[in-house]
This record gives C-alpha cells, sequence and structure tokens, in this order.
C-alpha cells in the first residue's frame, strides 16, 4: 500500500477488476471534457443539417421544374410524388392520340330517300373508312331503304356512295366512294379486349352539327348476344356514350385500334344510361370479307321456317316446323312441317336461337345429325347443309 499516494488523488473511481491478478486501476474523471465535446457534436449535427436541407430542397426545386410535363417517367432516384396526377394525365394523351389517330378515318354517312315532296334526308350515321381506296364499313340500319346516300370525310368533302354489299342480320354495310389515297383505320382484336380496358368511341352522335364526337369509358362486358329488329348482334359492352349517329362508327382501344362497330344503345326504352354496344370487330372483319368478295354472307342453312315451341308441362321444347324449303337440306333428310326439332349437331335445341347458334359454327356442304320429335316420338336424321335464300319469315 506504501506505493500508492491516495491522498493526492483529488477524484477517483472504480475502473475494472482484473479477476486474474486482482489489482485495482484508476483514472481522472473527464466528465467536463466529454460533456463539452458532445455539445460541440450536436452543434455541428444542427448546422449540417440546416445546410443539406436547404441543399437538397435547391436539388429537388430544380429536378421538378426540369421534369414538369413528364409525369410517370421516372429517372435514376427520382420519385413521383403525384401519382393521381401522372395517372389522369397519361390517360388524356391516351385518348387524344387515338382521335388524333382515328379520326380522319371516320365519316358521317347520310341516307337520303325519296318521298311525296322530294329526296329528303332520312338520317346520318358513321363510318369507318377500312381500305385507302375508299371502301367504308357502317352499320345496314343506317343506309337500310336509301334512295341515295353521301359521305362527308372528316376534311369537309362530301362524296355520293355506292352500295357494295350488306347483311341484315348483323347489321353491317360496305359502301364505296370514289377516292384515293384516304386515311385509314387499322383493326384490332376483339379476342383480347379484357374487361376493364379503355374504350373510346368516335362519330357523329346527333348529326353533322357534333361530327367528331369522341367519348371514352371502358369495356364494361364481353360477348353480348343480342337481338334487335330481327336482327342479332355478338357485341362489346360498354360505358362510352354512344348515341343516335354513332351508329356505324369505331369503339377503339388505347392503341388506336378498332375492336367494335358501334351499332345500338339501349336508351330510354329500357331507362338504362351507360350501356353501349358495339359489334365486336372479329365478327365484323368476317362479315366485310364476305361482302367485299360476294355483296352478300353466304350462311348454311337447314332449310326450314317454323317459332319456337313448348309443351305446356315443358317436357318437349324445340324449333317447331312450319314449313320445309324445297330442294333445301331438310327436305332431301326427309324433314316434315309439325316436325319439332329437339337436337341438331347432338346439341341440344330449345327455340330458333339455339338452331342459329349451332348453325353458325358450320359451313355449307357439312352434314349435322338431326333429332325430331313426331307423332309422339324420336327420329334421327341426317341433314347436308345448303345455301338457301333469305326470306323474312
Amino acid at each position: 500500500m506504501d506505493d500508492y499516494k491516495f491522498n493526492e488523488v483529488k477524484d477517483v473511481r472504480w475502473e475494472s477488476i482484473n479477476p486474474e491478478d486482482g489489482n485495482i486501476k484508476f483514472r481522472k474523471n473527464k466528465r467536463k471534457s466529454v460533456f463539452s465535446g458532445f455539445l460541440r457534436f450536436v452543434a455541428f449535427i444542427i448546422i449540417a443539417s440546416i445546410s443539406g436541407g436547404v441543399s437538397g430542397a435547391y436539388i429537388v426545386n430544380r429536378k421538378y421544374n426540369s421534369n414538369q410535363g413528364n409525369y410517370g417517367m421516372l429517372q435514376n432516384d427520382e420519385i413521383s410524388t403525384d401519382y393521381n396526377s401522372q395517372k389522369l394525365n397519361s390517360t388524356g394523351n391516351t385518348i387524344s392520340k387515338v382521335a388524333d389517330m382515328v379520326g380522319p378515318a371516320v365519316v358521317g354517312v347520310s341516307n337520303k330517300a325519296e318521298t311525296f315532296w322530294g329526296t329528303i334526308d332520312q338520317g346520318i350515321g358513321s363510318g369507318i373508312i377500312f381500305d385507302s381506296n375508299g371502301y367504308i364499313v357502317t352499320n345496314y340500319h343506317v343506309i337500310e331503304g336509301a334512295k341515295e346516300v353521301t359521305v362527308k370525310l372528316s376534311n369537309g368533302k362530301v362524296f355520293p356512295a355506292k352500295l357494295v354489299g350488306y347483311d341484315k342480320r348483323t347489321d353491317l354495310a360496305v359502301i364505296k366512294i370514289d377516292a384515293k389515297n384516304l386515311p385509314t383505320a387499322k383493326f384490332g382484336d376483339s379476342s383480347k379486349v379484357r374487361v376493364g380496358d379503355v374504350a373510346v368511341a368516335i362519330g357523329n352522335p346527333l348529326g353533322e352539327e357534333f361530327a367528331g364526337s369522341v367519348t371514352a369509358g371502358i369495356i364494361s362486358a364481353l360477348n353480348r348476344t343480342m337481338k334487335h329488329d330481327g336482327a342479332i348482334y355478338k357485341v362489346l359492352q360498354t360505358d362510352a356514350a354512344i348515341n343516335p349517329g354513332n351508329s356505324g362508327g369505331p369503339l377503339v382501344n388505347e392503341n388506336g385500334e378498332v375492336i367494335g362497330i358501334n351499332s345500338l344503345k339501349i336508351g330510354a326504352e329500357a331507362n338504362a344510361e351507360g350501356m353501349g354496344f358495339a359489334i365486336a370487330i372479329n365478327e365484323a372483319k368476317v362479315i366485310i370479307d364476305a361482302l367485299m368478295s360476294d355483296g352478300k354472307v353466304k350462311r348454311p342453312s337447314l332449310g326450314v321456317l317454323g317459332q319456337t315451341v313448348s309443351s305446356r308441362d315443358g317436357k318437349i321444347k324445340g324449333f317447331y316446323v312450319n314449313e320445309v324449303v324445297p330442294a333445301s337440306g331438310a327436305a332431301a333428310a326427309g324433314i316434315k312441317p309439325t316436325d319439332i326439332i329437339i337436337e341438331l349437331d347432338n346439341v341440344k335445341v330449345n327455340g330458333f336461337d339455339d338452331l342459329a347458334e349451332i348453325l353458325d359454327k358450320h359451313k355449307i356442304g357439312d352434314k349435322v345429325s338431326c333429332k325430331v320429335w313426331r307423332d309422339g316420338s324420336t327420329k334421327e336424321l341426317n341433314i347436308t347443309l345448303k345455301e338457301v335464300k333469305e326470306t323474312n319469315s
């Protein structure tokens, strides 16, 4: 203990005990110097933070101002801070681009009829130029009963049009004007359309006064089958506004491709809003090709006329044959009036709609099996489908 002079140490404290040698070490207290250093460190941090914040704000402001109008384009470590603004801006640009791309190929189609008072306008619809040599597709009901058809281009020029062909069943028609090098619309693939996709309608709602109107929405439903005035439609449903005069105009996707031909709208009669319909372009292309080559659509037919029937107990349902067309496939197979067709091509038939749907899957010359209910029993027959002239029955 003589080696230590405790009276010379003003302030000591325990630091550690070495368990091996039992020695005790001492050190001077440095609280004051440590506290002073800590204050200097805090002051340095505060100054650095203020300086960094000012510099950061300046850099961010420069970055933001230099990138305005380029929403959604993130570079390196830049972060978008206004997602909704970007999304709205992007959608707006998409619709504008679609309108610029397709608008020049959309025309007004006027239907003029001869009356006691002379030639009058029956109405106006829309059409789509799909061939630069003047070929235009529109709805059949737009030109139905017309004495004269005229077409007004987006640049204001007016041309007389002649009928190439029409198909009342699908409400489609092709007309032609004498002009060259016209702007055309590109047909898309309606099988790739999904519910929720952007849908843009372009046309002439309510006449020439509102020519070139653009409305937008989404695809609401796919593969709808509808009947209107005796025609059968396979359509896309959209909430894009489609009004009288839009008929025959395009329904377009966000890539500027035509995915449908606007045809009809459930309006006041059904007390419904936001329900527009367009003939799916994949369906329309088949019809357009047929009209271009033959002026009509050749369809297979059984060769029977009749109506949908059902027994009172509901056990027998089918298509009741009123008349068999001479020289038809049905006549050759032995179908007779009063027969009830209950099955065709191994598919149950509950009425005319089923019959039509089955026939749409076949071509002229195909052989199909047929079951009929005759005099209380079932008979099986084979029918070769032939082309039969359409009637209004």
